[in-house]
């Protein structure tokens, strides 16, 4: 319907011509456009971090000092080296090695978040380009460097855009490389060192197996064992970058950790009798008291969350709702940050006006991410069966906006359609499968553990690469996958 020729297509010489003519100074630009506004954000607003924030930033002083990741526990009154791995160390490590180089400020800090959200425009563009048209994927581009509350995030030392520029990069070298097989390979590895940032990361490899070529005359069966197999080989292969890591923790500290030892506290958070779906400090009156090491003690929440969703697993299925409206109803988690750093500065009426704002943006976005998981086609059984997901989407709009906000089953929409071998549907590429099995393996996640609308800044690029592939055409039939 769009008339666009799509480089995912061919990616002939016609395509690598244009790319030639103005893929580079359109992705110069893009870069630029999304690097201003971030920088002025991270050093205007930027202040000592806060939260969690203030933990990442400890963590990156301490490698940065060459104490690895690490804090100092007082021992007879004297400081004493104590190994440390409660959250991922990717971020950290990411923020170290600019300290290392530029010193540990937190001018450094805001310039390191402002090229990372930068590069995520880009890196989103260039992944849109092997799923959609060159026009479309310039919107989609365009849609991370102008959105409202990635700028505003540059001013957080958080995880969510580096975990969102790894993965994403990881996807873009799996679809991209001429051979399948060194595509899935890399594309592993790099989901590897994202789930350093973000352990989550690891959930999608399995999808990596999308971009091995299938037989289309073999059975069903003969395809989903095919996928079954090299899902499991790619999974295996993002362990591998993790090994190193978690070898240092089954050596200094008390016990082994994959990555982190925040799991089964958070399970914990999502299960425990005082949970409300989103974040609650756990005491140890809650349940776990006589621990001493990091690792028990992340395995004794473990024990305890999952005995709370066995014994009262009603309870916890009935907490889904809430963790998801947390998540994905609004957007404010940015202003609140900002506004625990500096309150002075962000006074009432302008932190009520920025949650507005961001807010907005980020529900019109769900909203046409919805809508890109469907297809436009003018007749046929095709046009009757989307026809009919339209009218689906457009009562969930109305049951979002109608009363409390509640945009999360857009969220599960976008998540859950574009798998769906339903007639006249768009044909998603693996290009967009990918992305897509990144929001629906966060959804999973937070339904899971708990919610916070910090959360969902991991999948906006995603949010855009779908409304971007909104009022295609599709095709009268599909075979999936």
């Amino acid at each position: 319907m769009t008339g666009d020729s799509n480089p995912a297509s061919g990616r002939d010489a016609d395509s690598g011509a244009t790319f030639a003519r103005w893929g580079y100074s359109f992705g110069f630009g893009l870069f630029t456009l999304a690097l201003v506004p971030r920088l002025y954000t991270a050093f205007h607003w930027g202040r000592e971090p806060v939260w969690d924030g203030h933990y990442y930033d400890f963590g990156a002083r301490r490698i940065a000092l060459g104490l690895g990741y690490s804090d100092d526990l007082p021992v007879g009154g004297h400081p004493v080296w104590h190994p440390w791995c409660h959250y991922p160390v990717g971020y950290s490590a990411f923020l170290g090695l600019f300290y290392r180089i530029l010193g540990a400020t937190t001018g450094v800090a805001a310039f390191a978040d402002a090229l990372t959200g930068a590069l995520l425009a880009v890196v989103t563009w260039l992944l849109a380009r092997w799923a959609l048209s060159e026009r479309r994927a310039a919107w989609a581009g365009l849609a991370v460097a102008l959105h409202p509350g990635l700028i505003v995030y540059a001013a957080l030392e958080l995880t969510e855009p580096l975990a969102a520029l790894l993965t994403l990069t990881a996807f873009w070298l799996a679809v991209r490389d001429a051979v399948p097989k060194r595509g899935l390979l890399v594309g592993a590895w790099v989901l590897g060192v994202a789930a350093l940032v973000r352990p989550q990361a690891l959930l999608c490899a399995p999808f990596l197996a999308l971009v091995l070529p299938a037989d289309r005359r073999a059975s069903t069966w003969s395809r989903a064992k095919h996928l079954a197999r090299s899902g499991t080989v790619a999974l295996f292969l993002s362990i591998l970058p993790v090994l190193p890591w978690t070898a240092r923790n089954c050596r200094v500290m008390d016990g082994c950790a994959l990555v982190s030892t925040n799991g089964g506290w958070n399970l914990a958070i999502g299960a425990f009798p005082r949970a409300t779906g989103r974040f609650e400090t756990l005491r140890s009156s809650d349940g776990c008291r006589d621990v001493t090491g990091q690792v028990q003690q992340d395995r004794c929440w473990l024990a305890y969350g999952l005995a709370e969703i066995w014994n009262h697993p009603w309870h916890w299925l009935s907490l889904v709702p809430a963790k998801l409206g947390f998540t994905f109803d609004h957007e404010s988690f940015a202003v609140e940050y900002l506004h625990e750093v500096a309150p002075s500065v962000w006074t009432e009426p302008r932190r009520v006006a920025a949650r507005s704002i961001t807010s907005l943006a980020e529900r019109a976005l769900v909203c046409a991410a919805a809508l890109g998981a469907l297809a436009f086609r003018p007749h046929g059984r095709g046009a009757r069966v989307q026809g009919a997901l339209a009218v689906l989407w457009a009562g969930l709009i109305y049951a979002a906006c109608a009363r409390e906000p509640m945009f999360w089953p857009l969220v599960l929409f976008a998540s859950a359609v574009p798998w769906l071998p339903l007639p006249g549907s768009a044909g998603f590429r693996p290009a967009l499968l990918l992305p897509v099995a990144l929001l629906a393996t966060t959804v999973l996640t937070h339904a899971v553990f708990f919610g916070e609308d910090r959360y969902h800044i991991v999948v906006v690029p995603v949010f855009c690469m779908l409304a971007a592939s909104a009022l295609r055409g599709g095709r009268s039939e599909v075979s999936w996958p």
